[in-house]
């Protein structure tokens, strides 16, 4: 039987974690804006924050992943969008392969369908052609507020797009499954819009958007911490049998714990026994912590 995710994981624990990260994002905020010269303010605002005010969940894995699942990035459906809510305030641009979609055939199915938020349609030769600088690729980066592209493209894009894209992973294209005549397309798009990207590192620790300043509140985000953590579960070889621990931070703070693997000690002897259910928050970790120097001061 699998274990529940919220009997291995607090509710209430996940809740304070959030709400600590908002009061010192609010915090952070507000010592910032309160310089008497608000221009600097500003800028050192967007120099210390780089424009990433969201919450990510940041997974530890056991082991390292398989080239298999690092190869491409995770969808993972989240209860409540990471964007605006009225998605025809977005400006984003849709990457297609150019021989099963061409350019001129996405442009008519995205107005026959409505989907207004798509303003450009790219093809990979276009952007081969065309992108090849660092400051043209940063000009693109820069005119879109989200990148959608083909699943069948998206193994060609680190390499098309470079470090601007991929280098801190904040806006690298999300993948749908479009068919070439237009049916499933403003299901998928509006699927990719509530989504968030899973990208597996060639480590042990990734992560991966939940939650965003001054957009998401608190109860949002802690439904989309859980979902997320399905999400993963889906993902990862062996379940919670392949994770070692959860955390919460943005991408500048302190990452907050809220699910650790533990292992329990056999009490005949100090073998390792069987796993352990796991466990949350700070108290445990700690312990567990304190455990190990102790264990260490013994050492000679």
């Amino acid at each position: 039987m699998v274990v529940s995710r919220r009997d291995r994981i607090k509710e209430d624990v996940v809740r304070k974690a959030v709400n600590a990260l908002l009061k010192w994002k609010k915090k952070k905020q507000k010592k910032l804006y309160s310089q008497s010269d608000h221009e600097f303010a500003q800028e050192e605002v967007e120099e210390e924050d780089d424009g990433d005010d969201f919450i990510y969940l940041s997974v530890t894995l056991k082991k390292v992943p398989t080239q298999e699942l690092t190869r491409t990035p995770h969808q993972i459906l989240l209860r409540h969008s990471l964007l605006s809510q009225d998605y025809s305030s977005l400006n984003c641009c849709l990457i297609v392969d150019g021989k099963k979609i061409t350019s001129e055939a996405a442009h008519k199915i995205i107005k026959a369908k409505g989907i207004r938020f798509i303003k450009q349609v790219l093809k990979v030769s276009k952007l081969k052609s065309d992108y090849k600088s660092f400051d043209s690729k940063k000009k693109l980066y820069d005119s879109f507020d989200v990148f959608f592209a083909v699943k069948s493209v998206v193994p060609l894009l680190p390499k098309v797009l470079g470090k601007v894209f991929y280098n801190k992973k904040k806006k690298i294209p999300v993948p749908v499954e479009l068919r070439a005549d237009g049916s499933n397309w403003k299901d998928e798009i509006e699927k990719a819009c509530k989504s968030s990207l899973l990208c597996l590192s060639g480590g042990t620790c990734s992560a991966l958007k939940v939650g965003r300043w001054a957009l998401t509140e608190t109860e949002e985000i802690v439904e989309n911490v859980f979902e997320a953590i399905d999400g993963v579960l889906e993902i990862v070889p062996k379940k919670w049998g392949g994770i070692r621990c959860f955390h919460l931070k943005f991408s500048d703070s302190l990452a907050l714990p809220i699910y650790e693997y533990q292992q329990t000690l056999q009490p005949d002897d100090n073998k390792v026994g069987k796993v352990g259910d796991g466990g949350s928050g700070l108290v445990g970790m700690k312990r567990k912590r304190a455990e190990l120097v102790e264990g260490s001061g013994r050492k000679k």
